[in-house]
């Protein structure tokens, strides 16, 4: 079956990568040196999709000034989602633009072209929908799908707990229109429109869904660490490859080793020694014989001489001073209430965070936006946007 549009939900702020979504959505953060959704829409592209449907809610201008109306070629039309009030009410968002069989995906997850095909090829006209399905060990923190021995879905759980044989509910869909307004008006749970729900109401009302058993690759970027994790598999998969961009500056004493991305206007001082798995975004300045590894460097960030910086994730405008060392993980990371123990992060510094020197990051340390640490302290743990260390 031929499916040209696609919907892209991605109106989500990604509570759990705070303070890194503060100034953008999720969907924006990035995937080596790509926002996440930018490598959604290549993968969709590639698979044939003819259309996009994008819904956008929190940080919504980060999204439309990025794509514009037209990306490769494919018209964008953009939905709005108010209040994120769950995948469901963001569907619904979108519903005056649904006059075919659609696609929907999650903006926020990377996926690749082999799954999204999978779907479509799984799907046809008798069927209300198709869900594409992994078979995966871990899906607690995800959706799981009972599915039946005729490749049709029996039963959706949001995080399941029992021992049944799941498979990992893969966030990528195909509905016919109808299928999408009954979706669309499923009951509230908790203040949310679920997707699972509104699935699980087809279900009830006795129409087939179909379940799309699929091996492509698939990532959810769910908390800090998972963005070094992404850049590693996207490189590993060979969805990007090591360069140089060609504005950029190396010196000829500087040691790149791949796998790693430099991008348009970098500037790598002599003696530093940047890679392997760093991804460097637009304008980064790498100090003289400072040496990265393993880590994602956002745009306009500057990373000072004989620094060293392993395991860390920046935002944008980040300043890491002369002589700073980002130790590297494993390391335990406070997420809102939970800590989350031997994780693999250095440390992590969101927007416009900067240290004046000499500053030693504890493993898993969170550095909140606009934060300002004087020369030589040590830092650890969680540090609140907008504050000073002494």
């Amino acid at each position: 079956m031929s499916v040209r549009s696609a919907i892209v939900l991605a109106a989500g702020e990604g509570i759990r990568l705070r303070p890194l979504t503060r100034h953008r959505p999720k969907p924006m953060l990035p995937a080596a040196t790509k926002p996440i959704l930018e490598h959604v829409f290549d993968e969709l592209i590639d698979a044939g999709i003819e259309r996009l449907t994008v819904v956008v809610g929190y940080g919504r201008t980060a999204v439309q000034s990025h794509f514009g109306s037209i990306y490769r070629d494919v018209p964008i039309e953009y939905a709005i989602q108010n209040k994120q009030l769950g995948s469901a009410h963001a569907l619904e968002a979108a519903l005056p633009t649904v006059d075919e069989t659609s696609l929907v995906v999650n903006g926020d997850q990377l996926i690749d072209a082999s799954i999204i095909e999978d779907t479509i090829d799984r799907h046809d006209s008798d069927a209300a929908g198709t869900i594409a399905v992994i078979s995966s060990s871990n899906v607690t923190e995800y959706g799981g799908v009972i599915v039946d021995s005729d490749d049709t879905v029996a039963e959706l759980v949001e995080n399941p707990t029992d021992d049944r044989n799941y498979r990992l509910n893969a966030g990528v869909y195909v509905l016919e229109p109808e299928s999408i307004d009954i979706v669309t008006t499923v009951d509230s749970c908790r203040g949310e429109y679920s997707l699972i729900d509104g699935f699980s109401s087809l279900l009830e009302r006795g129409e087939t869904v179909n379940a799309a058993r699929t091996s492509g690759e698939w990532i959810d970027a769910t908390y800090p660490w998972d963005l070094l994790e992404v850049a590693e598999t996207l490189f590993e998969t060979g969805t990007v490859e090591s360069c140089i961009a060609p504005s950029a500056q190396v010196h000829e004493s500087a040691t790149i080793v791949e796998p790693s991305i430099i991008a348009p206007d970098c500037v790598i001082g002599p003696g530093a020694v940047v890679g392997p798995y760093v991804s460097l975004g637009d304008n980064v300045t790498v100090g003289s014989n400072a040496t990265l590894e393993t880590s994602v460097i956002d745009s306009d960030t500057r990373i000072g001489a004989n620094a060293t910086v392993a395991d860390c994730v920046t935002g944008r405008g980040v300043k890491i001073g002369t002589g700073s060392t980002v130790v590297g993980g494993p390391g335990d990371v406070r997420v809102e209430t939970t800590v989350h123990e031997g994780e693999r992060l250095g440390a992590l510094l969101a927007d416009r965070a900067r240290d004046q020197g000499g500053v030693t990051y504890g493993p898993g340390t969170i550095v909140g936006s606009e934060v300002t640490i004087h020369a030589g302290a040590t830092v650890s743990g969680s540090i609140d946007s907008e504050t000073e260390v002494r």
